[in-house]
């Protein structure tokens, strides 16, 4: 089976707590992240999440696994249409210091599975375009000053 990839990044400028704070601060989602509009549940290893993406006029809620937590560093999810083989995603996030006081965020997923292809041919532009959507709301949501209220879009 075949693995494809999305892969995007974004860099930021706010220190690496300040965006590790935004991007787990879960419950504050729909406040600022147009795509990934909630998550539910525990950052720790083997915690079932409940997350809610947005696509177009319709929302999807899936349910991943965390399966990698680096405190202040990454996360990784992994998640099954079905069950495991038919279609899966890990879901990574994951954030490297730069100079002056500057982060780079990676958001990417690993898919694999029986109808990896088919799904991301009909789904892939779409979902790398809700990467790219919630890299630029984080981004605008740590760079803006404190008291001040970002746009969500």
């Amino acid at each position: 089976m075949a693995q494809r990839q999305i892969h995007t990044e974004i860099d930021i400028a706010a220190p690496i707590a300040e965006v590790w704070r935004v991007l787990t601060d879960w419950p504050n989602y729909g406040t600022w992240n147009p795509w990934m509009t909630g998550v539910s549940g525990t950052l720790r290893v083997g915690a079932r999440l409940e997350a809610t993406l947005s696509l177009g006029a319709r929302a999807l809620t899936i349910r991943p696994t965390i399966v990698h937590v680096d405190e202040g560093r990454s996360f990784r999810w992994l998640g099954h249409m079905m069950f495991a083989g038919v279609f899966d995603g890990e879901h990574a996030f994951a954030l490297e210091p730069l100079d002056e006081g500057q982060t780079r965020f990676t958001h990417s997923e690993r898919f694999g599975g029986v109808l990896a292809g088919l799904t991301l041919a009909l789904v892939g532009t779409q979902t790398e375009q809700g990467f790219k959507t919630m890299n630029e709301a984080l981004k605008r949501r740590c760079e803006t000053p404190k008291g001040s209220s970002p746009s969500t879009v």
